[in-house]
C-alpha cells in the first residue's frame, strides 16, 4: 500500500489549480495523493474571484477556519505539501496538533509573521527574487534551512521542471 500525500490548494483552490497535474504526475508512483482546496476549507466566498479579495477573507477567518476543518479531516501522520496560503494552513495545523510525517511548503510567505515552529521535518522552498520570502535572521531564529529556487518568483510551484526539483530535494527518492 502507497503512503499517502495531502495536498492543499493556493489562495485560488481548485478553480485555478492547473499546477496541481505536475505534483500528481511526480507523485503518483511513490504515493496516493489526496487533494484539498484551500477556499473550502476556509470557507472562502469566490463571488469575487479577486486575489486581494480572496487574501483579505483568509486572513480574517479562512485560515483559522481551514485548520479547524482540517483537523476534523486528517488525524493520521501523512506527508503535506501546501502552497503559497495552504503552507501557512499546514505549519498551524501542525503546530495545535495535526500529524504529520513530513511538512513541504512552497512560496509560503506569510510563515514569515510565524514565531513558533511545528515539531515535524520541514522542507521550505521560495523562489530568490520572491519579494515577501522570509529573511534569512527568521530561518536561523526557527532552526530551518530555507531552499531557494534561483530566479524563480511566487509562483515556482506552477513550473514543472521547478516541483520534479522541489519533489527530489523533499521526498521522491
Amino acid at each position: 500500500m502507497k503512503r499517502e500525500v495531502v495536498i492543499v490548494s493556493d489562495l485560488w483552490g481548485a478553480k485555478r489549480s492547473e499546477w496541481l497535474v505536475n505534483f500528481k504526475a511526480l507523485l503518483e508512483d511513490q504515493y496516493e495523493v489526496k487533494f484539498y482546496d484551500a477556499c473550502q476549507l476556509g470557507g472562502i466566498d469566490l463571488t469575487i474571484y479577486e486575489q486581494e479579495n480572496l487574501h483579505r477573507q483568509f486572513l480574517d477567518f479562512g485560515i483559522e477556519k481551514a485548520v479547524s476543518n482540517l483537523l476534523k479531516l486528517e488525524s493520521e501522520p501523512k506527508v503535506y505539501l501546501g502552497c503559497s496560503i495552504s503552507g501557512v494552513i499546514l505549519w498551524k495545523a501542525a503546530l495545535i496538533g495535526l500529524p504529520i510525517e513530513r511538512l513541504i511548503a512552497i512560496s509560503s510567505t506569510r510563515l514569515r509573521k510565524e514565531t513558533e515552529r511545528p515539531n515535524c521535518p520541514l522542507s521550505l522552498f521560495f523562489g530568490e527574487n520572491d519579494p515577501y520570502q522570509p529573511e534569512q535572521n527568521w530561518f536561523n531564529q526557527m532552526g530551518i534551512k530555507g531552499h531557494f529556487i534561483p530566479k524563480g518568483d511566487h509562483d515556482i510551484y506552477k513550473n514543472h521542471s521547478t516541483v520534479f526539483d522541489i519533489l527530489t530535494q523533499s521526498i521522491l527518492k
